[in-house]
């Protein structure tokens, strides 16, 4: 069963976005989850923070747990076990609307977001359905990638864009907001992707449905403590669903344009 902690703080929000709900994936993140959990509240002090933890058997949960005795505008989300990134962003998103809140921001525990962009973010998000904090427009860094990880995230997101045929330059980045009314219209109970993928997904959704999503410039380094959760195989799998969605939108887009041309037909005197 998921338990969660909630101490509910008087209701403030962000200028012109609302309550908004941080949401920060861990799975053994011991050594991390304190440093980026006070960095986001000092970094904006408005917000909420949710730690969707996966069970981790390094003790992540318990620490969220103090954390959250000692500060009430930090929540803890117990999930019975390691079930993947794409699955704690969604039951974030669920635990966030469930409580009204109007926006939702994914960010990564191992202090490769940083939370000193947020600010930015959040202010980009008052005109837009979903804002991007982009590691690939004018004004970002990228610190201590190795030329390996560069490539495969530039090509990898030239890829989408161009499959996917979305105006977006950081299709794979994962430190976002998401407005509830963006949520509301996407169809999240079929998501079913994680890692690369599960971002790709949610751009894909939400340019299909119509939002306005907007890019900002950050900068993004590698983590300094604990093991990267990336693998060939979540690599592999992003580049495998990427493919099937641009075969599924070509087939829907060729459909509609024989319905249309049909219906022409038939109209014609």
């Amino acid at each position: 069963m998921v338990q969660e902690t909630d101490i509910r703080p008087a209701v403030t929000g962000v200028p012109g976005v609302g309550r908004v709900l941080v949401v920060i994936p861990t799975y053994n993140e011991a050594d991390n989850v304190s440093t980026i959990v006070t960095r986001v509240r000092r970094a904006a002090p408005q917000v909420e923070v949710l730690v969707a933890d996966d069970n981790s058997p390094d003790g992540t949960g318990g620490i969220a747990e103090d954390l959250a005795r000692a500060d009430g505008r930090i929540h803890v989300l117990h999930r019975q076990g390691k079930q993947g990134l794409g699955a704690a962003y969604l039951a974030g998103f669920a635990w966030a609307r469930r409580r009204g809140f109007d926006a939702v921001v994914e960010m990564d525990a191992d202090g490769s977001h940083a939370p000193e962009d947020l600010p930015a973010l959040l202010a980009a998000a008052a005109d837009a359905d979903v804002v991007i904090g982009s590691r690939w427009t004018r004004g970002a860094r990228v610190v201590n990638w190795p030329l390996r990880r560069l490539l495969l995230s530039r090509c990898g997101n030239l890829y989408a864009r161009l499959a996917l045929g979305m105006p977006v330059a950081d299709a794979t980045g994962g430190y976002r907001v998401y407005r509830s009314r963006v949520l509301d219209m996407l169809d999240l109970d079929s998501v079913c992707s994680q890692g690369y993928s599960f971002q790709v997904e949610l751009s894909r959704l939400a340019h299909r449905a119509g939002a306005r999503i907007v890019e900002v410039p950050i900068t993004f380094a590698e983590r300094e403590r604990g093991d990267s959760k990336m693998s060939p195989l979540i690599v592999a799998e992003a580049l495998w669903r990427i493919t099937g969605w641009a075969v599924q939108d070509r087939r829907s887009a060729v459909r509609r344009g024989w319905r249309a041309a049909t219906a022409g037909q038939a109209r014609w005197p």
